[in-house]
């Protein structure tokens, strides 16, 4: 996704660098509401994860917010890559002595699945076309296997036994395993299809103090419309707090 993100970006005049630690480090500090620990968390998961610093942060506080409030459920993830993000998830739960959740990771760990005529990057530009641009095996395509993400997150200390990888598209292994009541999830697959379906599915089972995390809102067209069909034909009010130029997150509102 990096290389395609990147590209349309620059269509538009803007950039994405990849964080190194060096400027991560620096970057931190602009965040002086971190503890140094929180700061030591993010660093240590940067090779993991193509998020920004942005985003980075406000899952961590996210974690923090479900974790000290003792807001009820699992941790679910749709899109993991190498880990990145629910290795930031596992070492702040870790941190407040909260190892009782179950973490979900569901992903083909085979990279991107194909995109539908519903699936347009930003700049306009059909996701199909900037997948055929790039072979199979590259950045582009998201891959990372299975056993080196299960390996990731081993590393981060959080209980085995808590830790579920689902591989194969969302629209085959869900519902069939998923929790009974999530206190955040994050959606990350970048498809219409793919968001949809994990809406219908998954956010039913938020807490109704929980928190949605929608990597994909701002790039890709089809992961937008998902989200806001959705949300249209259930009626529940929502406010999608922009992190940066693509993610969103929403606290729920008291409802479900």
């Amino acid at each position: 996704m990096k290389k395609l993100v990147k590209t349309a970006l620059q269509s538009i005049g803007l950039d994405l660098v990849r964080h190194e630690p060096t400027q991560l480090r620096s970057q931190l500090e602009n965040y002086p509401e971190l503890s140094q620990q929180e700061k030591e968390i993010l660093l240590s998961v940067q090779p993991y994860t193509m998020t920004t610093v942005e985003r980075m942060t406000s899952l961590l506080q996210a974690v923090t917010y479900v974790s000290k409030n003792q807001i009820p459920g699992d941790i679910v993830e749709c899109g993991v890559w190498r880990g990145g993000s629910m290795m930031i998830i596992a070492k702040v739960l870790l941190a407040n002595n909260d190892v009782s959740r179950t973490l979900y990771l569901f992903d083909t760990f085979e990279g991107m699945s194909e995109p539908t005529d519903d699936d347009f990057s930003v700049d306009g530009r059909p996701a199909a076309v900037q997948l055929k641009e790039e072979p199979k095996g590259t950045g582009v395509w998201c891959e990372a296997s299975i056993e080196d993400v299960r390996a990731n997150m081993i590393s981060t200390g959080y209980p085995e036994d808590k830790i579920l990888l689902i591989k194969g598209k969302v629209e085959d292994t869900i519902p069939n395993t998923i929790p009974k009541h999530v206190a955040l999830l994050r959606l990350d697959t970048d498809w219409y299809e793919s968001t949809r379906h994990e809406l219908q599915h998954l956010f039913p089972l938020l807490d109704s103090k929980g928190i949605l995390i929608l990597d994909d809102y701002g790039h890709w067209q089809g992961a937008r419309k998902a989200v806001d069909e959705y949300f249209q034909a259930t009626g529940d009010p929502v406010y999608l707090h922009r992190v940066d130029y693509s993610a969103r997150i929403l606290v729920r509102n008291g409802q479900g």
